[in-house]
């Protein structure tokens, strides 16, 4: 692990492979970038740079209690590419991470070289879900992250993954329960605050990829097929019986909707 000080913190990352193009991954809550575990070895041996950073409250990187906002989340990200001496990267987020891939897009798209949205979606909060993200924050506080992880595993994962591949279920219940309760419950406080990014998919120019599983209890067939349809460039990958977690549940069909949306940034950056 390397660590960098950007924007009053230390966050916690990866990087694997030197090549002369960037893939940045974003987790998702309540996980750390240990998620894209199965990612790392394919995008290295397709010649890419891959850079996996913890999220500020999350995994090695500082807790800051209170609220993080998305646009928080992408200046960190930001400031890490500057870091890192990079200008521009294919950046890919995995439900909040797409969300704040999105708003990275919607600051930063001079610096996008293509987008990957999976498990995610562009609306803004409603009032409702406000309402249960705040309180949800509360329940963090009050009871830490156990009852909530053991709440929520039939949710991340479609149940044929929870029976078939007990690994994977022990490892996303690990990453939850490893989840500092502050820096989760600041998290959900700033993404009930999210705006809608159906303009900034509008405006996207460069290539996209939505991964979505038929069995996502939080992500449904209209929203894969919306940011589809919002993004010019842009591929839907389908996953028939998979949950939240695709990258994870179905590791072979997502690397290899990934690697074509690498492959299209290519194409998509060469000048002729």
């Amino acid at each position: 692990m390397a660590t960098a000080s950007v924007n009053g913190i230390t966050v916690g990352f990866d990087v694997l492979g030197e090549g002369p193009d960037t893939l940045l991954l974003v987790h998702g809550h309540p996980f750390n970038r240990s998620m894209w575990h199965p990612q790392l070895g394919a995008v290295r041996e397709a010649g890419w740079r891959v850079i996996v950073p913890d999220l500020r409250g999350y995994g090695e990187t500082s807790v800051v209690p209170g609220q993080t906002t998305l646009d928080a989340f992408a200046a960190d990200l930001a400031a890490l590419l500057d870091h890192l001496s990079c200008d521009g990267a294919v950046i890919g987020g995995l439900s909040m991470g797409g969300q704040i891939v999105m708003e990275f897009a919607r600051q930063y798209p001079h610096r996008v070289r293509g987008l990957l949205l999976a498990a995610t979606f562009p609306q803004a909060e409603t009032a409702e879900g406000r309402q249960a993200r705040y309180a949800m924050a509360d329940r963090f506080l009050r009871e830490g992250m156990q009852p909530y992880a053991l709440d929520v595993l039939s949710k991340m994962l479609a149940p044929r993954s929870i029976e078939l591949l007990p690994a994977v279920a022990d490892h996303v219940t690990r990453m939850m329960l490893a989840t500092n309760p502050e820096g989760a419950a600041a998290a959900v406080r700033g993404r009930a605050e999210r705006p809608s990014y159906e303009e900034t998919l509008a405006s996207v120019a460069v290539p996209a990829l939505v991964v979505v599983g038929s069995e996502d209890a939080f992500t449904t067939r209209r929203d894969a097929e919306r940011m589809r349809d919002l993004l010019r460039d842009s591929e839907l990958a389908w996953l028939e019986g998979v949950g939240h977690m695709p990258n994870l549940e179905r590791p072979e069909a997502f690397n290899a909707a990934l690697l074509d949306l690498l492959a299209r940034s290519v194409r998509a950056h060469t000048i002729p």
